[in-house]
C-alpha cells in the first residue's frame, strides 16, 4: 500500500529558483520494510539468543506459590447489647471497611505471624543472601557500633526478615462486597498457605483483644465516674427539698396558677370598671352642660333615650298624645273626655320627667359607685400583683434546683446503664470478621509464567531488534539507491555496478567486464555507456573525467570497467591522473618504472614510451609514473591540456581516472578540460552530505557532471524490489546454462 502526502511550495522569486514547483512524496511501504527484510536474519538471531537467554533465566527462577484465604468483615457485629458509643465505631461507614484492610496490612500484624509460626527458624529464611542482596546491605547505612552489637544485629536482621515478609502479603477487598482477600508468596506452598490462614486468624484475635481491652477500660472508667455522679445527685436532691421547706412550698406550680388567674380575673374586673366609669363620667359632662333642670333637652340625649324605662314611659306618652288629638277632632276642650285625656297626658308627662330625674340621679350614683369599685380593684391588683411576683422568684430558683436534680439524675442513669451493658458484654466474644474460605495448598507455582515470559521476551526482542533497525536506517543518510541519487543529490543515477560476491578475488573484481559467469557485472557497465552517450547526444563525448569524493570507493574500477565497455565498439585511452596515490598500473600488471603521465609532462619521456598499448582489446593504458614532487602543478600546466588535444586524434575516448574531491583539488583542475565528469559513489557508505559538497565543488569548477554511478550495489536487496530498479539479472542469463535446443541459433550479446 502506498500512502501519498501532497506538499506544494511556492517560491518568493521564481527567477531566482526556477526549480520550485508541486512535489509529491510517495512513501513506499516495501521501502521502508527494506532494511527489516535486509537484516531480517540478524534480526532473528538477536531474539533467538535473547529468548535462549530468557528460557535459561526462566529455568533458574525459584518456582513462587500463592496461597489464599477470604475473610468476610461483618458490618453489624452481634452484642448482647448496643453500647457502640462507648467503642466509638460506626461499622456503617466505608471508613470502617477501609480502616479493617488497613489493619490487616499492619506490620504489627505481619510481625505477631511471623513471631507465632516462628519463621525465622523456617529454612525459607535461612537461606544464604544472594549476591543482590548483599550488595543492598552494603549500600544501606548502618552505623558501625550497631553493627558490633550481637544484640541489635540481630534486631536489625530480624526487622528485615518481617520486612520482607509483610512485603509478600497481599490484601485485595474485593468490589462492592465485604469479603477480602488475603493471599501470600513463597516458594514453600505450605507456609504459604499457612501464613494466608494466619494473617486472618491474628487479625481476628487482635480485634478481639482490642474489644475486650476498650471493654474493661471503660468499666473501670465508668465505675470511676458512677461514684462522683452518685454525690451530685444527692447534693442537689438535698438542696431542692431544703429550699421547700424553707419557702413552705408543696405545689408551687399549682400555686403559681391560681395566682395567675386571680391576676388575670382583677385585670378583667378593672377593664370594665374604668368602662363603667368612663360611660357614667361622659353622661354626667352632658347634664353638667345643659343642666339637670332642662328635661328637655336631657330627653333628647341619646344615653337617655336608649334608656329602657324612658323608652317605655315615652311609649305611654306617645300614645296618650295620640289619644288627645283624636278627641280633640271629636270634642271641645272643655269636654270632660278632652279633661281626662288632657289629664292623662300631663300624668304621663310628669312621669317622664321624673324618670328622667331618678335616671340622672341614678347615674350620678352610678358614676360615684364606679370610682369607688375601680379604686378598690386596683388595689386588690396591686397586692396581688406583688404576691405574685415574689412567688415567681422562688419558682425561677425552684425550677433551677429541680433541673440540676434532674441532670443529674439522667447521667446518674446514662452511666449506670452503660456500666451494666459493659459488665455484661465483657465476656461475650463477638468476632469482627469470619473465613468464608481457608487456604489450601496450592499445587502448582503463580510465577514466573514461564511460557509467557518466552513468548514476551521473543516478542519484545523482535520488536526492540526492528526499531532499532529502522532508527539506524534512519540515522544513515548514505546513498543507497538509484532513487536517492535522483531525490537527495538531484543528479542523474547512470547505473551501478554490482557487488562482487564474498571471495571474489581482486584481479576478478577488476576484469568482472570480461567474466562470462557475472553476465550482470557486463550488462551494468554497458548500461552507464549507454546512459552517457544518451547523455552527449549530440555533443562531443571524448574526455570523460572519473572521479569520487572520498578514498576507496571504486572510482579506479569504475574507470577500467568503462573503458571496456567503450572499448567494445571503439578505440579507449585510459589515463592514471592520480599522480599521488596510483594504482592503475598495478591492476594491469605494469611494474612499477613504467613511465607514464607524470614523465610525459615533465618532458622526460615520449608519449609513445608512457603508453602500454592493448592491455585488453582496444584498451590502452597511461599509468601515473614516477611520482612527481609537484603533481598539481603539471595537472594544472599547458602541457596537460596540449596532452589531451593531441590524444583525442589517436582514440575515439580518453578515460581520465582522478584522485578524491575531497582529498586534493587535483579533480577540479581538470575537469575543464573533460567534456563530461561521472562521481562515483559506494553504495550505503558515503554520506550524503559529503556527496553534495562534491558536487558543489565541480559546479564550482565548471564541470559537466554527467551523473553518478552507484559502485558496489547490493543486487539482491534490489531485487526483491524489483519494481522500483528493474531487472537486477542479465537479460537471458537464465537460460545461459540450458543447452542449446536449435543448433542454428546463437546467442548474442549485446
Amino acid at each position: 500500500m502506498i500512502f501519498q502526502e501532497r506538499r506544494q511550495s511556492a517560491s518568493s522569486n521564481p527567477v531566482s529558483n526556477p526549480l520550485a514547483l508541486q512535489t509529491e512524496q510517495v512513501i513506499d511501504i516495501k521501502k521502508l520494510m527494506q532494511p527489516i527484510l535486509r537484516f531480517k536474519w540478524r534480526i532473528l538471531t538477536f531474539s533467538l539468543l535473547v529468548t535462549a537467554l530468557t528460557i535459561f533465566v526462566v529455568l533458574s527462577i525459584t518456582p513462587i506459590f500463592n496461597a489464599k484465604s477470604t475473610l468476610l468483615i461483618e458490618s453489624e457485629q452481634a452484642k448482647a447489647i448496643k453500647i457502640d458509643e462507648v467503642y466509638g465505631i460506626n461499622s456503617g461507614q466505608q471508613e470502617y471497611y477501609l480502616t479493617q484492610f488497613e489493619i490487616i496490612k499492619s506490620r504489627s500484624i505481619a510481625e505477631r505471624v511471623f513471631n507465632d509460626l516462628e519463621l525465622i527458624n523456617h529454612p525459607v529464611f535461612n537461606q544464604p543472601p544472594s549476591w543482590f542482596s548483599e550488595l543492598k546491605s552494603q549500600l544501606d547505612f548502618i552505623p558501625q557500633e550497631v553493627m558490633g552489637d550481637s544484640q541489635s544485629s540481630q534486631a536489625i536482621t530480624k526487622h528485615k526478615l518481617i520486612d520482607d515478609f509483610s512485603a509478600n502479603i497481599t490484601v485485595s477487598p474485593v468490589r462492592k462486597t465485604q469479603l477480602v482477600n488475603i493471599s501470600y508468596e513463597s516458594a514453600d506452598p505450605i507456609l504459604a498457605a499457612q501464613v494466608a490462614n494466619a494473617v486472618g486468624d491474628i487479625y481476628i484475635l487482635s480485634q478481639l483483644e482490642a474489644k475486650l481491652g476498650m471493654t474493661q477500660k471503660a468499666n473501670t472508667w465508668l465505675g470511676g465516674r458512677l461514684e462522683d455522679l452518685r454525690l451530685k445527685l444527692d447534693q442537689s436532691e438535698h438542696k431542692l427539698e431544703q429550699f421547700k421547706v424553707e419557702n413552705g412550698l408543696i405545689d408551687v406550680e399549682g400555686v403559681t396558677a391560681l395566682d395567675a388567674k386571680e391576676l388575670e380575673r382583677l385585670s378583667d374586673e378593672i377593664t370594665v370598671a374604668r368602662s363603667r366609669k368612663a360611660q357614667a363620667d361622659s353622661f354626667m359632662a352632658v347634664v353638667k352642660r345643659y343642666g339637670a333642670t332642662d328635661i328637655s333637652r336631657l330627653e333628647s340625649l341619646p344615653e337617655v333615650t336608649a334608656h329602657l324605662s324612658i323608652q317605655n314611659v315615652k311609649s305611654e306618652v306617645v300614645l296618650v298624645e295620640r289619644k288627645v288629638s283624636e278627641l280633640q277632632q271629636v270634642y271641645g276642650p272643655k269636654h270632660p273626655k278632652m279633661i281626662a285625656a288632657q289629664a292623662e297626658l300631663n300624668t304621663v308627662q310628669n312621669n317622664l320627667r321624673k324618670q328622667i330625674s331618678r335616671l340622672v340621679q341614678g347615674i350620678e350614683d352610678e358614676a360615684q359607685t364606679a370610682a369607688q369599685t375601680l379604686q378598690a380593684l386596683e388595689a386588690q391588683f396591686s397586692q396581688s400583683k406583688g404576691s405574685f411576683q415574689n412567688l415567681s422568684t422562688k419558682d425561677t430558683e425552684f425550677q433551677r434546683l429541680l433541673r440540676e436534680v434532674d441532670t443529674n439524675r439522667q447521667l446518674f442513669d446514662s452511666f449506670l446503664s452503660r456500666q451494666k451493658e459493659t459488665e455484661v458484654t465483657g465476656d461475650f466474644d463477638s468476632p469482627v470478621a469470619r473465613f468464608t474460605d481457608r487456604a489450601v495448598v496450592p499445587l502448582l507455582p503463580e510465577k514466573p509464567k514461564k511460557k509467557v515470559m518466552v513468548i514476551l521476551a521473543f516478542l519484545a526482542s523482535l520488536g526492540f531488534a526492528i526499531v532499532l533497525v529502522l532508527v539506524l536506517d534512519a540515522l544513515n543518510d548514505t546513498i543507497k539507491t538509484s532513487d536517492d541519487v535522483e531525490k537527495v543529490l538531484s543528479q542523474r543515477a547512470l547505473g551501478y555496478i554490482p557487488k562482487a560476491k564474498k571471495g571474489t578475488s581482486y584481479d576478478d573484481i577488476n576484469f568482472s567486464f570480461y567474466d562470462s559467469t557475472v553476465p550482470l557485472h557486463a550488462e551494468a557497465v554497458r548500461t552507464i555507456r549507454t546512459s552517457m552517450s544518451l547523455m552527449a547526444m549530440g555533443s562531443h563525448l571524448n574526455v570523460i573525467e572519473v572521479t569520487s569524493s572520498n578514498p576507496n570507493e571504486g572510482k579506479t574500477t569504475t574507470s577500467m570497467n568503462l573503458a571496456f565497455a567503450y572499448a567494445t565498439m571503439e578505440k579507449v585511452l585510459i589515463i592514471d591522473a592520480d599522480l599521488r596515490k596510483s594504482s592503475l598500473g598495478l591492476r594491469f600488471g605494469l611494474p612499477t618504472y613504467q613511465p607514464g603521465l607524470a614523465n610525459v609532462l615533465s618532458g622526460t619521456e615520449s608519449i609513445e614510451h608512457c603508453i602500454v598499448k592493448d592491455v585488453k582489446p582496444n584498451v590502452d593504458v597511461m599509468p601515473a609514473g614516477a611520482v612527481p614532487l609537484n603533481p598539481q602543478e603539471l595537472l594544472a600546466s599547458s602541457q596537460f591540456a596540449e596532452l589531451l588535444t593531441e590524444l583525442k586524434t589517436q582514440y575515439s575516448k580518453i578515460i581520465i581516472d582522478t584522485p578524491p574531491v575531497h582529498a586534493v583539488s587535483d579533480a577540479l583542475i581538470i575537469t575543464s578540460l573533460c567534456d563530461s565528469t561521472v562521481v562515483v559513489v559506494k553504495s550505503a557508505h558515503t554520506r550524503s552530505e559529503a556527496i553534495k559538497l562534491t558536487l558543489a565543488k565541480l559546479n564550482q569548477a565548471r564541470s559537466k557532471v554527467f551523473g553518478v554511478v552507484l559502485n558496489q550495489f547490493n543486487t539482491k536487496d534490489a531485487a526483491s524490489y524489483q519494481g522500483d530498479y528493474g531487472y537486477y539479472q542479465a537479460y537471458g542469463a537464465e537460460y545461459a546454462n540450458k543447452p542449446a535446443t536449435n543448433s542454428g541459433k546463437e546467442n548474442t550479446k549485446t
